[in-house]
């Protein structure tokens, strides 16, 4: 600290507290824990938060797979320098079998796992039926806590306006409901519903209605969707980016047709997430689409290609530039340019079609997207055919035109 140094030590073993790279230093050293579980056990790892599971019929067979999957952890831990904490440790037995059965017993260097009925890992809380109401009312309690800030913050005299309600409304609070709705979204419709005075309390003090103010009106005053909907939103969302992950495990899920039978015989049972999606996705006409890969490993982070764009007009208000002017700066542009082939892109969207086309000199290319595609995802995915029809070719000077400013943004960030 400025002239003076500190003392030098040696680091026998872990990361230095308080350095840059000691977390990320962490998640490498640790990754590797899940290579050592057996095949019968599945394993998940978030830092230094782990959770192995197995399933079965027999309470024998499934005590002796994770005690062995556990002794395993435990000769891997000992071996490079970690500890697993049994008092830290607990076990959740997930069965809704109403008659009497015994909890697994499971130790960690002779020292009893504790056996609870519900456990919370990564901020949401599972019992040991998945009913998801210990999260839903322990979510509750946390958000009618939140609802203060508004209530202070919405007085006549001298407090905040709707719209800056509405953001820390959705900052303090509509967060917190947001996160994990995936997941707990499973919950029966009547504990889902817990949730909605939360939601509509908030939006009753942002917009200042009266208590008898219809709930509808709510939605539309404050350009908010009903929580049941934004769910739908959310988890369609995070299908999507699951589809677009090689080898993610939701992607993998697909029920045999037996239990497509079980379930069609007893629709007061909920369907996994990837099935409740895919319904989702047919009831909005979505189930055709096409998600493209992402390849996170194309490029490593310190060689990310760097993009630009030209834009001549730059500079020049189109409101008082007469058209001319324009005309004259893209022939100056396409002077200096003229060695490069010209390629162009247009997306647009009219009642009932979505569409964007590629003009090249010899040929024009035009596709549907589908019909709930707005006008950006037209203009990008213009963009992304004529990239797609040029990369094959031997000649490498192209230039793609385009009238979408916000498509260059986007893709420059």
């Amino acid at each position: 600290m400025g002239n003076f140094y500190s003392d030098h030590f040696i680091q026998a073993e872990g990361v230095p507290q308080g350095s840059v790279l000691s977390v990320t230093l962490f998640i490498i050293h640790l990754s590797q824990i899940l290579n050592f579980l057996p095949s019968y056990v599945h394993g998940s790892l978030y830092v230094d938060d782990l959770q192995i599971s197995c399933q079965g019929s027999n309470m024998n067979t499934i005590e002796r797979q994770l005690q062995n999957a556990v002794n395993k952890l435990v000769a891997w831990c000992d071996k490079n320098g970690h500890t697993i904490s049994a008092e830290k440790s607990r076990c959740v037995h997930f069965c809704r079998k109403r008659n009497i059965h015994l909890d697994p017993n499971i130790q960690i260097r002779n020292a009893p796992v504790p056996v609870v009925n519900e456990i919370r890992f990564l901020g949401v809380i599972f019992d040991r039926k998945l009913t998801f109401l210990p999260h839903i009312l322990h979510l509750r309690k946390k958000c009618e806590r939140s609802l203060n800030i508004l209530k202070v913050l919405s007085r006549t005299s001298w407090g905040a306006d709707r719209t800056s309600l509405l953001r820390i409304y959705q900052a303090v609070i509509l967060s917190r409901i947001d996160y994990g709705c995936m997941v707990y979204g499973s919950a029966r419709p009547t504990v889902l519903r817990r949730l909605d005075t939360i939601h509509h309390s908030a939006l009753r003090i942002s917009s200042g209605a009266f208590r008898t103010s219809p709930v509808e009106s709510l939605y539309v005053v404050c350009h908010q969707l009903p929580l049941y909907l934004r769910r739908q939103k959310i988890s369609a969302l995070y299908f999507f980016r699951a589809q677009s992950v090689p080898n993610h495990p939701i992607s993998q899920l697909t029920l045999p047709v037996s239990l497509h039978r079980l379930y069609a015989a007893r629709p007061f049972h909920i369907l996994p997430f990837s099935e409740r999606a895919k319904m989702l996705l047919h009831d909005s006409d979505l189930n055709n689409v096409s998600v493209q890969f992402s390849d996170f490993f194309t490029f490593p982070p310190w060689e990310i290609p760097q993009f630009s764009y030209l834009n001549p007009f730059s500079g020049f208000d189109k409101s008082s530039t007469a058209p001319v002017t324009f005309q004259q700066l893209f022939h100056h542009h396409r002077y200096q340019f003229s060695s490069f082939m010209p390629i162009f892109t247009d997306g647009s969207k009219s009642d009932g079609h979505v569409g964007c086309g590629v003009v090249f000199p010899s040929d024009t290319l035009s596709y549907r997207l589908n019909n709930c595609c707005s006008v950006f995802t037209a203009e990008l995915v213009a963009i992304f055919c004529a990239l797609q029809e040029i990369s094959p070719s031997s000649q490498r000077n192209f230039i793609i035109y385009t009238d979408s400013m916000s498509a260059l943004e986007t893709i420059s960030l």
